[in-house]
């Protein structure tokens, strides 16, 4: 396997692979859901390089970003290396299990921003060593997942995906349950709008 698609390709395996649990989530148009859900001062519509730059910052520092789901103050990010058009890190965090939200797991996740496709894979793993030495076990209560965040679209109509794969052993209907809320979800995901807030300047108030 090339190393320039070894990410890529770990997930689309899982993503096809018998027995393991797929959700990919409608596409969502920013710039339309921005117009016609909320008011934002001073107006604003993105382009797809600034959506990018808001995936970057959310690969980084998950709890800032989805504080929703992300316990804060618990995300670490392990050295990046850039090479090409790739930046490869590792991050860890407590996030809340998808079908039991009360609860937290540790996430171990090994991950790849593609910069030049405006792509970036979460490669979920059971087990990471720190360079400082520290060992961290992902939490039990669900099965390891990959996700995929990209951005596509024009550069002035860019469009937010996403898709999840849960490495289980027979398709889960709870696991697709859990994220049934955001895929009919009216607004904007929480992460575009700590970004519009915190990185843009912008001052939102949902209709």
């Amino acid at each position: 396997m090339s190393q320039e698609l070894h990410h890529e390709a770990v997930f689309e395996r899982a993503w096809t692979a018998p027995g393991t649990t797929p959700v990919e989530l409608p596409p969502v148009r920013v710039n339309d859901v921005l117009h016609e859900r909320y008011d934002v001062r001073p107006p604003f519509a993105y382009t797809g390089a600034q959506l990018w730059d808001m995936e970057v910052r959310k690969a980084a520092a998950p709890d800032v970003y989805i504080p929703t789901v992300v316990k804060p103050g618990s995300a670490e990010k392990f050295p990046s290396v850039r090479h090409g058009r790739f930046e490869d890190f590792t991050r860890v965090s407590d996030q809340r299990l998808w079908a039991d939200p009360d609860q937290y797991a540790t996430i171990i996740e090994h991950v790849r921003l593609d910069h030049e496709n405006r792509r970036a894979f979460f490669l979920g793993a059971e087990r990471f060593e720190a360079p400082d030495g520290r060992v961290f076990t992902a939490g039990t209560g669900q099965p390891l997942f990959h996700v995929e965040h990209s951005v596509a679209g024009p550069e002035d109509a860019p469009l937010n995906l996403w898709r999840i794969v849960h490495l289980t052993g027979e398709p889960d209907l709870s696991l697709v349950d859990a994220f049934d809320a955001l895929a009919n979800d009216r607004y904007l995901r929480v992460f575009i709008e700590v970004h519009l807030r915190r990185d843009l300047g912008r001052d939102l108030v949902r209709r």
